[in-house]
């Protein structure tokens, strides 16, 4: 290299670039060790409170009956939690315990305590502020703040580190001119190709903005929140991001690989794993599972994601297109129904670098000529397929070859003879990758299953046996696993708060009695499913209702409402208007005919409003594809037909990024069709779990087929004239 002075500039720059690069790893390991650290304390706080609930007749299970803890329980101790934490000292002073049951007692309580601690997730209540949660939620502000650029700049640091550091040594003697003097004429001649190749990096760096990279990510990683309460309100905004960046960095508690994979054989599962997935495209991170998730739709090509609700399907189809668009694809179509359609939109654009296309409404011709010029991700509806094939400008010729169709709500197509069916089949096959995305894969009959795999690996479903469904479960998990995939909330979302489900039974009043006995009469089964509400100003389930919006109100949470009907839900909002004052602001109701736009914008209005306040939905509506875990209590005005309706609508309170206990209401009347519903939703819902929960399916058990929505009308309008006509007087 040349002058002196040349060579100590180049040697300078990449001295100061090296320090950078050595900075920023070193704060990125101090922040590192204090998420662990705080996640190991709380963690640990959790399984101690845990042992507090434990009675300490436990401690038998321990020592098989062994330890006399009837002596424990009468001195006081009454928990596993209290013997753990007492000293040998103290369980000597207790009448009749010497020092070998003291040991064994204290052996007993450590071995419950290990238990506890390695079944115990961290959790942070936002509502139980201790010292390690707000430690914690501090330590996670910087990486939360930071998003994306953190993690690739500290990669990015890391390189130049390893990269710099063994060329400045060789090229140390150009740092001075008294040193490069009294140097030999070999190591200068190193000391050269040091410094040359110093100059190659120091201009990939610069070329790549890594060195302001670099700068940024330590001025991130020693950002602080102005106050706790900062950080608090971030975490209470953000939960989804605060957990995957914990998840990233931190041990949180048990994992059960197989259950995140879907419990499928090991070799398919080591295939999904060795599928490369580029998140360049991404501006949010994925959780474990959910990187799996779209490894699994890359390497299977067309399958059918059968998540439960709330673990983040959009994402893990968005990270799939992300990838797919970083490997040079141009063109990809999501089919949606029209109520998430907005949705979708936004969470293509706030989640990823992808562009997206609205072919639907009046703008739809521009917006496909737009996605055919540009390429990214169009979105249409069921419905607004047909425009495909005949709007001017649309037609099937025009559409480009497409790289990946998505399919949300996949249940929707589960009818091979319909005509919405028949046109996502002909998209599907015309693609070179099909993804599925359904929470609900079986309803009423487990053949639907059958049929959704059927329009994606027609040769599975073909060469599936009816000796893998006679042997049961396992067998024939493995049997589809190659085209489907489900996980449920309990195995993957460790940190979700419980639900808590409560039936409440509240009786007929004399007015609402009359209607039910003249609907039963009638044989109107609808009529006699909301005749609770008939008489408004008396309805003892409106005024079970009422209370529990003023409990959530008072404790400051957001309550959700779900009916089948609109006149039910336009009772309670007469209740509640009329209750109201100063109560929760009332926001809805959402039905069938509320706009997309609409849906998402009262959505997005009650999720922003800043006290307690009451959204009212259809639960047909309401219950699919909205995000609501802005609410913390739902309220089910009647019990439904399908237990998957329920199970959607309380999802979309209980789902990701959910901070607080769900409490979930169902109001019920007692001796009437509420009740025979119940019987009827218990079998249900075994059905989908012995089935579609574990990924299963058995069309020739007697069990998988279900009545008829209108066989079941008739069989409960007979059972219930039955009763009333035995009763002499009149309901």
């Amino acid at each position: 290299m040349g002058q002196g002075s040349q060579r100590r500039a180049v040697y300078g720059r990449a001295q100061r670039l090296a320090e950078t690069a050595r900075q920023t790893l070193g704060e990125r390991r101090i922040a590192v060790d204090r998420v662990r650290a705080g996640a190991r304390q709380l963690r640990e706080q959790q399984a101690v409170a845990a042992l507090e609930e434990i009675p300490v007749a436990r401690l038998n299970d321990v020592t098989e009956g062994r330890l006399r803890v009837g002596v424990l329980e009468a001195a006081g101790y009454g928990t596993v939690g209290r013997v753990h934490r007492a000293e040998p000292y103290d369980l000597l002073r207790v009448p009749g315990i010497g020092r070998a049951t003291a040991a064994q007692a204290k052996a007993a309580a450590a071995a419950l305590a290990q238990a506890a601690l390695d079944a115990t997730a961290v959790r942070i209540d936002p509502d139980d502020r201790t010292e390690a949660a707000t430690d914690l939620v501090t330590a996670l502000y910087p990486f939360v703040q930071a998003g994306r650029a953190l993690p690739a700049a500290c990669e990015q640091a890391a390189g130049l580190a390893a990269g710099l550091e063994p060329l400045l040594t060789t090229a140390a003697p150009a740092h001075s001119f008294a040193t490069w003097w009294f140097t030999s004429g070999r190591r200068r001649s190193a000391a050269n190709d040091a410094l040359a190749s110093l100059e190659s990096v120091l201009g990939d760096a610069y070329r790549n903005s890594a060195d302001e990279a670099c700068a940024q990510a330590l001025t991130d990683l020693l950002r602080r929140p102005g106050s706790v309460d900062e950080a608090w309100w971030e975490f209470v905004t953000r939960p989804v991001e605060f957990y995957t960046v914990l998840g990233e960095l931190a041990e949180t508690g048990p994992v059960d690989t197989s259950a995140a994979e879907g419990h499928m054989p090991d070799e398919l599962a080591a295939q999904v794993r060795t599928q490369p997935l580029d998140v360049t495209g991404l501006k949010v991170s994925l959780r474990g599972y959910q990187a799996f998730g779209a490894r699994y739709a890359l390497a299977r090509r067309k399958v059918v994601l059968g998540d439960e609700m709330g673990l983040g399907k959009t994402i893990q189809a968005i990270a799939t297109l992300a990838h797919l668009a970083s490997d040079g694809e141009r063109h990809f179509l999501v089919v949606c129904p029209a109520s998430v359609l907005v949705n979708w939109l936004r969470e293509i654009e706030t989640r990823s670098t992808l562009a997206a296309f609205r072919l639907h409404g009046p703008e739809r011709v521009l917006a496909h000529n737009a996605w055919r010029e540009r390429g990214g991700v169009a979105v249409t509806t069921f419905e607004g397929l047909r425009h495909l094939d005949h709007a001017p400008g649309t037609g099937a010729a025009d559409v480009p070859q497409l790289a990946m169709t998505v399919v949300d709500e996949a249940h929707y197509v589960k009818n091979p003879a319909a005509q919405r069916a028949k046109n996502v089949g002909a998209l599907v096959e015309c693609s070179d990758r099909a993804l599925y995305l359904t929470g609900t894969v079986m309803e009423n009959h487990v053949g639907e299953f059958r049929n959704l795999l059927g329009q994606l690996q027609p040769e599975l479903v073909a060469a599936l046996r009816d000796t893998d469904q006679l042997a049961g479960a396992a067998a024939f998990r493995r049997a589809v696993a190659p085209a489907y995939l489900r996980r449920n909330q309990q195995d993957v979302l460790t940190e979700l708060p419980e639900v808590v489900h409560t039936d409440e039974w509240a009786e007929f009043s004399p007015g609402d009695a009359a209607v039910y006995h003249d609907a039963v009469l009638a044989g109107n089964f609808q009529a006699m499913r909301r005749a609770a509400y008939a008489a408004p100003g008396e309805s003892a389930k409106l005024d079970r209702l009422a209370e529990i919006v003023r409990e959530a109100a008072a404790a400051g949470e957001k309550v959700l409402v779900f009916s089948f009907y609109r006149d039910v839900l336009a009772a309670v909002a007469h209740r509640l208007t009329a209750d109201q004052g100063t109560g929760p602001a009332l926001f809805g109701p959402l039905s069938g005919s509320t706009g997309a736009a609409a849906r998402q914008d009262t959505v997005d209005a009650f999720t922003a409003h800043g006290g307690p306040a009451v959204l009212l939905s259809q639960i047909q509506a309401g219950g699919v594809g909205l995000n609501l875990q802005a609410a913390s209590v739902v309220i089910l005005c009647e019990p439904q037909i399908k237990p998957a309706l329920e199970q959607q609508a309380v999802a979309r309170a209980h789902r990701m990024g959910q901070t607080r206990r769900v409490r979930v209401h169902r109001l019920l009347t007692p001796d009437s069709v509420d009740q025979r519903l119940l019987t009827l939703l218990s079998r249900k819902e075994r059905l989908f779990d012995a089935y579609a929960r574990r990924s299963d399916a058995a069309e020739l058990s007697p069990e998988a087929l279900d009545v008829a929505d209108t066989s079941l009308a008739r069989q409960i309008i007979e059972e219930e004239q039955q009763r009333l006509a035995s009763r002499p007087e009149r309901v």
